[in-house]
Order: structure tokens, then sequence, then C-alpha cells
């Protein structure tokens, strides 16, 4: 008997060897020394919708991730996000292991950890969302030498630039020689160099765009943000590194946000 698949079969099953791929990459991570990322977008119709989440992630939220072993959460907002129609809040979660991320999601779903301050938002109706839609990115460290860093900002702190980069590869193969790139490269190494300040550099094990790297860097403002650009683009080193044949076309999409701590974020 000849079986018959629908055409888009193929394309569910490499997406699923993808991601299983991926995964068994991320359960290697702790014995490799890397670090795993979650980033979750909160996505947010209104200004009410934003301030139950800024309240529950304030006042619930961080305490209740501080509580289970996690010192530092950065809590962000994008530069003009008042004035944009898809209001979004990002949350950056370290973890040192796929076993404590799993250990955190599991403990997270449990309403009791977060008090009574997180019930309003854990309890919302269905007409009352506290958002529009949540997002989540899981990202793993490049290597060892690459774990999260604090950045030693000294500049007014509503002031601070945060850049978040999103590089999309075509393929899988070009994704890795992006990778490839920063680290033996030295991409990586330029950047400090140059004093960027880099938060965390990861690639994507799960998200909604695939294959990607993100990371992110800070500034003291938008003008040492562009000084320090500027500076990049017109180095020796990045000249060479960028003009080398085996690294050509191994990006085919940036995404670039800026972004403000809030006023309660560990970074």
């Amino acid at each position: 008997m000849k079986l018959f698949f629908p055409p888009q079969f193929s394309s569910i099953v490499q997406r699923f060897l993808l991601l299983a791929g991926m995964l068994l990459s991320a359960a290697a991570t702790h014995a490799a020394g890397r670090e795993l990322y979650q980033l979750q977008v909160y996505h947010l119709r209104d200004q009410q919708q934003q301030q139950q989440v800024e309240a529950f992630l304030r006042d619930a939220y961080l305490p209740a991730l501080h509580r289970l072993g996690v010192p530092k959460v950065g809590v962000f907002e994008p530069v003009g996000n008042d004035t944009t129609a898809d209001r979004r809040l990002l949350v950056l979660v370290p973890c040192q292991s796929l076993q404590q991320w799993q250990r955190l999601t599991t403990q997270l779903e449990k309403p009791t950890v977060y008090g009574a301050a997180g019930q309003q938002y854990w309890q919302a109706a269905h007409n009352q969302a506290p958002y529009t839609r949540l997002e989540t990115i899981l990202l793993e460290s490049f290597a060892d030498p690459l774990k999260l860093q604090t950045p030693p900002l000294t500049g007014s702190r509503p002031e601070r630039i945060y850049e978040l980069r999103s590089y999309e590869s075509a393929t899988q193969a070009q994704h890795l020689n992006k990778v490839q790139m920063f680290v033996q490269g030295d991409e990586v190494g330029i950047f400090k160099r140059l004093g960027f300040n880099a938060v965390f550099y990861g690639r994507v094990l799960a998200g909604g765009h695939m294959p990607n790297l993100m990371y992110m860097t800070t500034f003291d403002n938008k003008a040492a943000r562009d000084a320090h650009w500027k500076q990049f683009g017109e180095s020796a080193d990045w000249k060479k590194l960028s003009a080398l044949p085996e690294y050509q076309n191994n990006v085919s999409h940036i995404d670039i946000q800026f972004l403000h701590p809030v006023a309660y974020s560990d970074f």
C-alpha cells in the first residue's frame, strides 16, 4: 500500500527535526558551560494593559524569580513605546542550565508562587486579558566565556540605551557560519575592544524567527551608541573580517530594537 502525505508534511518534519536538534543542543548546555536566556515579549494594546503587566512584573514576577534563585532579571521597553500600536515589554531571564529553565517554568505556572500581588494578573478574565499576546524566545549563549554581563554604565538611567539585535540567516548552515564569525572570527572581540558593553550573545533555540542569533549591547545614551557604531564601521579589524570570503551572505535580515530599562529592572 502506498502512503500519501500532503505537500506540507515534509516541511513540518523538517521544522520538527530542526527544533529537536536545537533542544538536544540545549540539553548539553550545562556540560558545555553555556547559559540559557528566556526572552519574553509582552504585546500590549494600550496603557491599561501595560500598567497591569508592569504591576505584575514589579510586584510579583521578579520577586518570585529572585526567591527561586535568579538574582538578576532585565525588563525593558522600546524607545517610543507609548506611541506605537503594538506596545511591548521585554523580560530577560537568564538560566544556568536547561534543567533550571524547566524547573522555573514549572514553578512559575503555580499561582501561589506570586502571592497576593500576582493574583489580579493571574486570574484575569478572558475579556480583560492583561496582554494581547505573550511571545517566548529561548536562546543559548555562544560559548562559556560569553556569559551574561551586567553593563558598567555610569550615565543617567533614563537615558541609557540597550540595543537588541536579531540576525536571521537564510539557512541553518549560514546561521552557524555567522555564529562562527562572532566567536572564532572574533567579531565579539571587536565589540569588546570598542567598549560596546555586551549583555549577552545567543543563538535562538526556539522562537518565531529562525535560524537566528540575537545579542544585546548597552550605552550611556543614544549619542554614545551612534559614536560606537561609527567606530565599528570604520574599524580596520571589522573591514578585514567582513571582507573574508568564508563569511559572505550569512545574514539575510536584521532587526534592531532600541530599549530603555524600566525603573525596577535589575539591569
